[in-house]
């Protein structure tokens, strides 16, 4: 008897947060990026752990273990190629994502604790996408990992013990590679339970919408009416993740990493994944490396503040005109400095660099809340 009420409660509650679960009736299809950044989840999940079972964390064979699973495993070209395009898939998802949510306002209160959890599992994917590109274990594996561990050497007292302890002795060596191929197994398991309680915070206050107006009448179920909006997206993206699986498999990594780490050969200019440059051109734009670094990680860190430091009650950029335009200003900036951190550090990407910088915290920290504050009392006043 206890046994039925269990499952009873279980279907009861999947019920209410899939089946029955009230949607605003104006949603676009802006809003099926939390899903797909779900199903991104769960296929990089089953790739990796399929990946695993060939791949060899030494530094000896990790290279050679890759080219096993590309000629050898049946279908090991498939699951890799999977893998690897995956995560550029999850970050273009994730981005439009947050994008949206900048757009429309979706941080704002009531929703704080929702956007906390959106920006920690942000980071903890950063986080597990490093450590995933340095698998591989060919050039640019080993400098990019080489060059952005010793930034934390940088940090006054515990800066080289933090250094050391990342790489497990006193370089880049196989205890390095170990770590990092444990952590990246172990941090998607724990982006999926932080996934499901960012979906709990969201069905507490329930879906923001393009208008931002909170309505308990104008609203209809989940299923089957944004069921299928959802569904259609998951087709668009499966199209457009099948061309660069079949078509173009490394158009959006690089090609050094097909040549095995050698710690004897620099390559001639280290870049990590396009999905870092933005913040590589943050650290690279400032002349101090300690300076640089804490603008790094300040730039993801600060966007744990926005709820705070904008207090407007208008949401959407529908009734504000002054940030909409803003917004858009933020937007071009961030792929400027997108560029910015794929070229060379030379005249003139390094004043376009230090220009753009400044330009991403003194929108996100001055120029949002300020406006916020004066679009509100334009609205009051009329």
């Amino acid at each position: 008897m206890k046994k039925i009420t269990n499952n009873n409660n279980l279907l009861s509650i999947l019920n209410n947060h899939i089946i029955d679960y009230p949607t605003p009736l104006n949603l676009s299809y802006l809003w099926n990026f939390g899903s797909l950044a779900g199903i991104c989840l769960v296929i990089q999940i089953l790739t990796g752990i399929f990946l695993a079972m060939h791949y060899t964390p030494h530094i000896d064979y990790a290279f050679i273990s890759i080219e096993h699973i590309m000629r050898d495993v049946n279908n090991g070209w498939l699951i890799r190629y999977i893998h690897a395009n995956g995560a550029s898939m999850f970050f273009i998802i994730v981005y439009i994502h947050m994008f949206r949510g900048l757009y429309y306002g979706s941080y704002m209160a009531p929703r704080q604790a929702l956007w906390f959890s959106g920006v920690t599992i942000f980071l903890l994917m950063m986080a597990t996408g490093f450590m995933g590109y340095v698998l591989p274990w060919g050039q640019m594996s080993f400098w990019g990992v080489t060059v952005i561990t010793n930034l934390f050497s940088a940090i006054p007292f515990v800066g080289e013990s933090i250094t050391q302890w990342l790489w497990g002795g006193f370089s880049v060596d196989n205890a390095t590679l170990n770590r990092f191929f444990s952590l990246h197994y172990l941090l998607p398991f724990l982006i999926a339970g932080l996934s499901i309680v960012h979906l709990v915070l969201l069905h507490e206050n329930g879906s923001n919408n393009p208008l931002g107006v909170d309505s308990k009448s104008s609203k209809i179920s989940f299923y089957p009416y944004f069921y299928v909006k959802d569904l259609f997206g998951f087709f668009v993206f499966s199209l457009f993740f099948s061309i660069f699986v079949f078509f173009a498999p490394n158009f959006l990594g690089h090609p050094d990493n097909y040549i095995p780490a050698n710690s004897l050969v620099t390559p001639p200019h280290i870049v990590p994944e396009w999905y870092y440059l933005p913040f590589y051109a943050i650290l690279r734009s400032i002349p101090d490396k300690l300076g640089g670094v804490i603008a790094m990680f300040a730039a993801i860190l600060i966007l744990y503040l926005l709820p705070v430091i904008n207090q407007s009650k208008i949401r959407s950029t529908l009734f504000r005109p002054i940030y909409k335009n803003i917004f858009w200003i933020f937007l071009i900036n961030a792929l400027i400095l997108g560029w910015i951190g794929q070229n060379v550090v030379e005249y003139p990407f390094v004043e376009i660099g230090q220009v753009s910088t400044f330009l991403y915290f003194f929108i996100l920290l001055i120029v949002f809340p300020f406006f916020s504050v004066i679009e509100e009392k334009l609205l009051t006043f009329k």
